[in-house]
């Protein structure tokens, strides 16, 4: 039986379990990101979320899966803004990201790290240089730069082909290229969507042991995915996305 999670007025059903998932060490930490109440409706009238609550502590590390279609990745791209809610809060860090414009908003984003299932790196820049583009476009200075680039790609197993280009490397070596340009500036929270959709199992679990490291280092992780084996083998906490609501599973 799943629970559907809902404000506590509105619950009508519940789960009685024994959770054997380890605390993280921010079970007891402030809240990191907050869902509260929210609904999206697009302009088609598609609901992709009705009703949704969701609290996430510093520090943790969260599954959110579901099949295709069901909401999970418009509810990611509300933690980063690219989509706003039909109604209620997205809250990060203590900031409504509704209320967010232009500077505020880039400077959230500077604080969350995104993973995307096809990559999105620039077919025409080097590994060395898809991780650093976002830190020259933000102003750090190239001894910075350097400074952070090498650990980085060291932490991925790519520091050996930095020069390369993405055409050269494997889909597992493009998805951990994926990942350093994501955590290269340090974010407190980093989000996954989808990141082992397109790999074999062994790249799977290769990407899911890094994105764990970078848990324990301090970040706060949240990773979409159906692969429910996967997620079995991680075991972390996981709730479910179907047809627009949540459920805790």
């Amino acid at each position: 039986m799943r629970t559907a999670i809902k404000t506590p007025e509105k619950t009508d059903k519940s789960v009685d379990r024994e959770d054997s998932t380890p605390q993280q060490d921010g079970s007891n930490s402030p809240a990191m990101v907050q869902l509260r109440s929210v609904t999206k409706t697009y302009t088609n009238g598609y609901e992709a979320l009705l009703d949704v609550n969701l609290e996430v502590k510093q520090k943790e590390f969260l599954f959110i899966t579901g099949p295709s279609g069901s909401g999970k990745s418009t509810l990611l791209k509300m933690l980063y803004g690219e989509e706003l809610p039909t109604q209620g809060e997205v809250i990060i860090d203590d900031c409504n990201v509704a209320a967010l414009r232009g500077d505020r908003l880039s400077l959230l984003r500077r604080r969350i790290g995104v993973v995307f299932q096809d990559y999105k790196l620039i077919p025409q820049r080097t590994v060395a240089e898809n991780v650093t583009f976002v830190l020259q476009a933000q102003g750090y200075t190239r001894k910075e730069i350097q400074r952070r680039l090498e650990p980085t790609l060291k932490l991925v197993g790519l520091l050996s082909k930095a020069d390369r280009f993405p055409d050269q490397l494997s889909g597992g070596e493009q998805q951990r290229v994926s990942i350093a340009r994501a955590i290269v500036g340090t974010p407190p929270l980093l989000l996954a969507d989808e990141p082992t959709g397109n790999l074999d199992p062994d790249n799977s679990w290769q990407v899911m042991q890094i994105l764990q490291k970078l848990n324990t280092f301090g970040a706060t992780v949240i990773v979409t995915t159906h692969d429910e084996q996967l997620v079995r083998r991680c075991n972390h906490p996981v709730v479910q996305v179907q047809n627009g609501r949540l459920y805790r599973k």
